[in-house]
């Protein structure tokens, strides 16, 4: 879920409430930004155009030295925001593949490897996005947001939370939900749908 990668993105900001405070708001910011701007390839290209499971990881290493040797507000959210960019793109593997009904377990491309130049298979340990053990995970990471964030960060935290609640109430029903709308849609307007949902 996009809250599951909200919340991954904003923990990741957390050393920074002990070692440095004042730079622990841009890391927040960062570190939210950087867990959901992945998936704004959604609608073309999904989990292939934004998502960079090797290349991310590889980038954030100088960005975590640079940020750790220079400690700015700036620094530290490209550190911060690289890092849940990248743990995005690779938690997508922890997942399923990308169809309609990922329960099914019918895909086979969980994240595109720009280095490989393939597919990463998915792992399915998180069954699907809105999964009930995708809200355990998110669950388990808003605990410490929750305990050590600020005011704003721990609403967010418990927000993000019951949004996914919601969202694993109505995961699968929603897939029924999108494909009555596409049929729906005019045929000039088709060709834009991404194939999943045709």
């Amino acid at each position: 879920m996009a809250t599951t990668h909200a919340l991954l993105g904003l923990a990741l900001a957390l050393p920074l409430v002990a070692v440095a405070p004042d730079l622990a708001p841009a890391a927040f910011l960062a570190g939210l930004v950087g867990g959901v701007a992945p998936d704004l390839d959604l609608y073309t290209g999904h989990r292939k155009t934004l998502h960079y499971p090797v290349y991310g990881s590889v980038a954030t290493v100088p960005a975590v030295v640079l940020a750790a040797l220079v400690p700015t507000p700036l620094t530290v959210a490209i550190a911060v925001g690289l890092a849940a960019a990248a743990l995005h793109a690779v938690a997508d593997a922890a997942g399923s593949g990308l169809e309609l009904r990922p329960w099914q377990g019918t895909s086979e491309r969980a994240v595109y490897s720009h280095y490989h130049g393939r597919w990463v298979r998915p792992r399915r340990w998180v069954r699907y996005d809105g999964a009930p053990e995708d809200l355990g995970v998110a669950g388990v990471v808003a605990v410490p947001l929750v305990a050590l964030g600020d005011g704003p960060v721990t609403a967010l935290a418990v927000g993000l939370v019951a949004v996914s609640a919601v969202y694993v109430l109505l995961r699968k029903p929603l897939a029924t939900v999108a494909e009555r709308l596409v049929a729906a849609l005019p045929a000039s307007v088709r060709p834009y749908v991404p194939a999943r949902y045709l």
